[in-house]
């Protein structure tokens, strides 16, 4: 998509900023970047620009856990009126030990996925991603369930254990951590990133003919700030170790190349989830065949749940009123 047009949240630091780097060393002739304050994201832009001694920056105030925020975000874009080739969703992190919820009671790392959902929804109905858009969302080696350290909640056992069999309410108990969940954040991590697998498996059946997303773990990097909060086993012990070990880690530069290479992927795989190979970490990417990502009834109920949380679905015409 050389020459095309671009939009990469989260891009004040880490993954995004690399992202948003190496997009502008491909070609994009305009590259749309977003953070949580004006102030800081066109500071971003700047030091993009000197960067890549490109003029192709555009900065964007976005804040993905304010509703408000992210239609103010929509309403710049309608003005602008630049239909969008490229959506990079990027976002995440491990929380801390205490769980933490978002003003509207949405555990923190499930949050960006509302925040993503909205913003998404909000460009197809306002028609401002092109005919062959891609769309690569945030995901995780986590998710797969064989990371040590790292284990994930079974969706299907949840809702049949306390809610009727009923896997919508399930999901959205993860997403706002509720009475039966116990909080755990390495736990949440994988949690919100099966649900970002999910959600794009159910979006890519709702996107009109020509439009892809998938779903793209970026391996382990662990010079970001996506570990800011975790605990100091994990940030202090495990991270410098995995470090020393070959093919344990790479850099944001490397991770950032596979949402990239994503965004030439065809729409025969959208919908997929990739991720390294099973058991690793980094090297080549691949579509993951695990089963609980394959599972279109779950797929179907994390949809519905982000769908309940935020608000916003692709099933109705959309009003451009609370967005202009």
């Amino acid at each position: 998509m050389r020459h095309s047009i671009a939009l990469v949240t989260g891009t004040t630091s880490g993954l995004g900023h690399a992202a948003a780097r190496l997009l502008a060393i491909e070609g994009y002739r305009q590259v749309i970047v977003t953070g949580r304050s004006l102030a800081r994201v066109q500071e971003t832009a700047a030091q993009l620009a000197a960067e890549t001694k490109t003029q192709v920056f555009t900065p964007l105030e976005l804040e993905l856990d304010a509703p408000t925020s992210v239609q103010s975000a929509l309403a710049e874009l309608v003005r602008l009126g630049r239909p969008i080739d490229f959506l990079l969703l990027n976002a995440g992190w491990i929380g801390g030990k205490e769980r933490v919820l978002t003003a509207a009671g949405i555990e923190a790392t499930q949050a960006p996925l509302i925040g993503h959902h909205q913003l998404t929804v909000g460009l197809l109905h306002a028609n401002l991603l092109s005919h062959n858009a891609r769309i690569v969302i945030a995901g995780s080696e986590s998710a797969r369930g064989d990371v040590p350290l790292f284990g994930y909640t079974d969706v299907v056992a949840l809702a049949a254990t306390h809610y009727q069999g009923d896997r919508s309410a399930a999901v959205e108990a993860l997403l706002r951590s509720g009475p039966n969940v116990k909080y755990e954040p390495r736990r949440a991590h994988s949690d919100a990133k099966n649900v970002v697998a999910w959600w794009a498996a159910a979006l890519s059946r709702r996107l009109p003919p020509g439009m892809a997303v998938y779903a793209v773990s970026p391996g382990s990097t662990p010079d970001t700030k996506g570990l800011r909060n975790a605990g100091p086993a994990l940030k202090w012990l495990m991270v410098p170790l995995m470090k020393l070990i070959p093919g344990m880690s790479h850099t944001p530069e490397i991770a950032a190349h596979r949402y990239l290479q994503a965004s030439e992927f065809g729409t025969d795989v959208s919908g997929q989830f990739f991720a390294s190979a099973p058991k690793k970490f980094t090297g080549p990417i691949e579509a993951m065949r695990h089963p609980h990502f394959h599972d279109r009834a779950t797929q179907e109920a994390a949809w519905q749940a982000v769908v309940e949380v935020s608000g916003v679905d692709l099933s109705y015409p959309a009003s451009l009123s609370a967005v202009s």
